[in-house]
């Protein structure tokens, strides 16, 4: 547990530090920078600062649930899936960078946030706590599926990025349900959402 806690110490000052890095090369890294109004700049960059503001709630998610679940191989799965959403928070950083824009200043809070939410999913014992991930995930495909649409049609680095992110978090919400997820009663769905709609509408402007 000790061990664990450190490793969780570590993850979120480096989450919150924005000290991460990418293993596979970022998507569309190979397609020409687009000439984008100021208007479709700012746009683009604030869907990206809620995509990285997701990232960042993503760490804190899985590092609680990983934390407290009681199988070793739930625990590996929570450390797999982890390291993808690293990468994707590297990947969403690096675009804000290119975009000439910042991460959100609420993002200590997010994490906060979702890290009590995960020690709460994960203390409902690990079924339950894999019913919460295919849930996330399943949200988090259509609101990536939503910034597919909203993205500047010009902005094809962005949209690449985005494109991945939404096939890794797909896989992901499967090996959920493939490990055992139970579904989440519809009360708990809605309040995810709600939560998760917050989360947007402030990421997206601060």
């Amino acid at each position: 547990m000790l061990e664990s806690l450190i490793v969780g110490f570590d993850r979120a000052l480096r989450t919150l530090a924005g000290n991460v890095a990418a293993t596979r090369p970022a998507p569309g890294a190979d397609l020409p920078e687009a000439d984008l109004t100021p208007e479709a700049r700012r746009h683009a960059a604030a869907l990206m600062r809620v995509n990285h503001t997701g990232e960042v709630c993503a760490q804190a998610l899985y590092a609680a649930q990983a934390l407290v679940a009681r199988d070793d191989a739930i625990k590996a799965s929570f450390a797999a899936a982890a390291r993808d959403e690293e990468e994707h928070l590297a990947w969403t950083q690096a675009r804000l960078a290119a975009l000439g824009d910042r991460v959100s200043l609420a993002n200590p809070l997010w994490y906060a946030g979702s890290f009590a939410i995960g020690i709460v999913a994960g203390l409902a014992g690990d079924r339950a706590s894999l019913g919460f991930v295919a849930e996330t995930e399943r949200q988090v495909e259509e609101h990536l599926t939503t910034h597919m649409d909203r993205l500047p049609e010009a902005d094809r680095k962005s949209r690449a990025v985005v494109d991945q992110m939404r096939d890794d978090e797909i896989r992901h919400g499967a090996m959920a349900v493939e490990a055992g997820a139970v579904p989440l009663p519809y009360p708990v769905k809605r309040l995810m959402r709600a939560a998760a709609d917050v989360m947007r509408a402030v990421a997206y402007r601060v």
